[in-house]
């Protein structure tokens, strides 16, 4: 059982049925799932996108200033962030929300030692804000803050995906799931695990991630458990 893991989900995961936004009973059975690898004393970090109400890359194709862009992006985060952490204290799970973006009236400041000590003391750690600078995703956002907190992975739940495939499974029916690959064959071969800044980063760090599908009942608390599940990419 890992002692320590970053979550990374996106935004869309938030919203449930809906077009868009976010559908609180969504999030309730998010928070529950949580809870019970919480409650196993796994310390827990979290970073999620905010594509359930705007991404960098939408504005910048309608004409927007692409930093401004991802400035919004990012404060986008910010409230699917809030939504979990009301998720998570209203079935009791101790939360911090730490911001990459100065919004103190909502959110502590992120500073490394802080966060590490909050992990410590078994309070749910929620990254919000990205890195805080623009031209970077979430997916980066969570290969940093996993290096940075010494995470012991980096849990990639997908929407509907159930890991890393050798071609696109939507397209192909007769697509590969990968049980396990090296990220350097991730890179080579340009599959969808996340952006390649992240990927070169976990690669750099040897931050192994596991991607797997956050819509099956119970996967990630057997992701957060090390359980046998989805694709495991590392340095091997």
């Amino acid at each position: 059982m890992y002692k320590r893991v970053l979550l990374k989900m996106s935004g869309e995961a938030l919203k449930g049925n809906q077009s868009a936004g976010i559908d609180s009973k969504t999030v309730l059975e998010l928070a529950k799932q949580v809870k019970q690898a919480h409650d196993l004393g796994i310390e827990i970090g979290i970073v999620v996108g905010g594509g359930n109400f705007w991404r960098g890359k939408t504005g910048q194709e309608l004409g927007m200033d692409r930093a401004q862009a991802d400035y919004m992006g990012m404060l986008a985060t910010m409230m699917n962030s809030l939504a979990i952490q009301d998720g998570l204290e209203s079935v009791g799970v101790s939360t911090r929300v730490l911001s990459a973006l100065n919004l103190q009236q909502v959110a502590e400041p992120y500073i490394r030692r802080r966060a590490i000590r909050h992990l410590e003391k078994g309070r749910v750690c929620i990254f919000a804000g990205g890195t805080g600078s623009p031209y970077f995703s979430t997916d980066t956002a969570a290969a940093l803050r996993a290096t940075e907190i010494n995470a012991d992975a980096l849990l990639m739940a997908k929407n509907g995906t159930d890991g890393v495939y050798d071609s696109d499974p939507r397209k192909n029916p007769d697509a590969k799931l990968f049980d396990h690959i090296s990220f350097a064959d991730v890179l080579a071969k340009n599959l969808v695990v996340m952006d390649s800044t992240a990927a070169a980063l976990c690669k750099d760090n040897d931050v192994k991630i596991v991607v797997f599908n956050m819509n099956e009942d119970g996967n990630i608390v057997k992701a957060m458990k090390g359980d046998k599940i989805g694709t495991l990419v590392d340095n091997n």
